[in-house]
């Protein structure tokens, strides 16, 4: 599984990164073929929102692509939330497959 994370508009520090990577490697719990895993972090600089950390998460496996975008006043609380949404799509994914 090949995991790249982006951030844009700011540098993380190590602590958000060892986050998302320890959330992302519990991935393959949920499906064996993922090939790869993009996230993007985003500061959404509109001045009038409240939730301006944004979290994207890309999932691919064979012939099939998650994604999930989700904001909110931190960082790992919008990363949180896209991780449940994407593991769920994924869970729906493959229990339609085994149907």
């Amino acid at each position: 599984m090949n995991v790249n994370i982006q951030t844009v508009h700011f540098d993380a520090d190590a602590k958000l990164i060892a986050h998302v990577e320890k959330k992302i490697s519990k991935l393959s719990q949920f499906h064996d073929r993922i090939t790869k895993v993009d996230v993007y972090l985003k500061l959404d600089n509109i001045v009038h929102t409240i939730k301006d950390k944004v979290a994207e998460i890309k999932v691919m496996i064979p012939r099939h692509e998650f994604f999930v975008k989700q904001s909110s006043k931190s960082f790992e609380e919008s990363f949180d939330e896209a991780m449940d949404a994407v593991i769920s799509q994924i869970k729906k994914k493959k229990d339609k497959l085994a149907a």
